[in-house]
């Protein structure tokens, strides 16, 4: 069905935009309990979400419930095209990256990679029932762990999104990384067990 994923991008886009602040704050505290129940939600360690922008789905809900052990990190981009991640509480300080979106302001020496991270909650634009997912475009999540190919976690990775984002299929790339589960306000997608 992707014969063309930027019109798909703006569609999907505008579905999660429309969502009425209510919806919104309900979807947040449903998607907490998704998270916090999935099978590999981790009891300590580092796990990394992401700052809500655009209409994503926040997760300030999830984070604010994790284990006492659980370090709650967000992402930061790197000059190699990939991602590194950051300890970050509400309060710390924070810098815009080159897209808009605040970032931990660490010093670089003091960021994880992905494969110190348990758990990486991703955003997502689009998702189907077998988990493909569609993100913003820049390849970002997929460069960041596409070590996944050849070696299986860790990170769990799983995708976050409203329920009005998923669409019938959703063609897979070469070098889309596969998600272990998707969660929505309503439902978790098991995406170990669906065929790809």
């Amino acid at each position: 069905m992707t014969a063309d994923r930027s019109a798909l991008r703006r569609e999907l886009r505008e579905r999660r935009r429309a969502l009425p602040a209510s919806q919104r704050i309900a979807a947040a505290e449903s998607l907490a309990s998704k998270l916090l129940t999935l099978p590999f939600a981790p009891q300590s360690g580092y796990v990394a979400g992401y700052w809500a922008t655009d209409g994503e789905i926040a997760l300030h809900v999830w984070q604010l419930q994790l284990p006492a052990e659980c370090v709650y990190c967000l992402p930061v981009l790197h000059e190699d095209g990939r991602l590194r991640f950051a300890p970050w509480r509400p309060g710390d300080a924070l810098v815009s990256n080159q897209h808009g979106i605040p970032e931990p302001d660490i010093a670089p020496t003091s960021l994880l990679d992905a494969e110190q991270i348990c758990l990486v909650v991703a955003p997502l634009v689009g998702f189907d029932e077998r988990g493909h997912r569609l993100g913003m475009g820049g390849g970002w999540y997929d460069r960041s762990f596409a070590t996944r190919h050849t070696r299986p976690a860790p990170p769990w990775l799983v995708g976050a999104a409203f329920d009005v984002q998923r669409v019938d299929r959703l063609d897979r790339e070469d070098w889309d990384v596969a998600l272990d589960a998707v969660c929505t306000e309503s439902t978790t997608l098991d995406c170990s067990r669906t065929p790809a």
